[in-house]
């Protein structure tokens, strides 16, 4: 491997380098969005290096360190172009609504811990298609892996049980 190589294979790691920067870093190094995003960036410097280094060892002197770069340029360009559609879609992807205490009546589950009359027990419902651990209240007590409703939200993290 020669030097040129090498100065291309250093300008991909920085890429790399500033990509985990991205990741890890949150906002540090926030240029904008779209094509001039940081991500896009990252992606252009990383492809172009790693794609001039590849072009470079492959062709040597047959293109020389401008043709070389020429190449990485023409890889790099569409690659950063689908980074950025790619980071686009993922931030504008479509959610489910958080549960809310409304989404909780209705519910049915398991006593974890045993609701005493009166007092607080906990139960494990699922709500959304996720398992949630609440408080739970109930007018009489209810056993220990006894099957449970939710007939009333108290609140987000407690409710009022019967058994089932």
């Amino acid at each position: 491997m020669n030097l040129v190589t090498i100065i291309f294979l250093a300008i991909g790691a920085l890429g790399i380098v500033v990509a985990a920067i991205t990741l890890f870093g949150g906002s540090l190094f926030d240029i904008g969005d779209g094509l001039f995003s940081t991500e896009a960036a990252a992606t252009f410097i990383g492809g172009f290096g790693f794609a001039s280094a590849a072009a470079y060892e492959l062709a040597g002197e047959t293109v020389g360190v401008i043709g070389s770069a020429g190449i990485g340029v023409i890889i790099a360009v569409p690659l950063a172009f689908l980074a950025a559609r790619m980071v686009e879609r993922v931030g504008n992807m479509p959610t489910d609504a958080t549960p809310t205490a409304t989404d909780l009546s209705g519910a049915r589950g398991v006593v974890v811990t045993p609701v005493p009359a009166g007092g607080f027990g906990e139960v494990r419902v699922r709500v959304g298609g996720q398992p949630m651990k609440l408080y739970a209240r109930a007018a009489k007590p209810i056993a220990l892996g006894a099957a449970i409703v939710v007939t009333e939200a108290l609140s987000e993290t407690s409710v009022v049980v019967m058994e089932d």
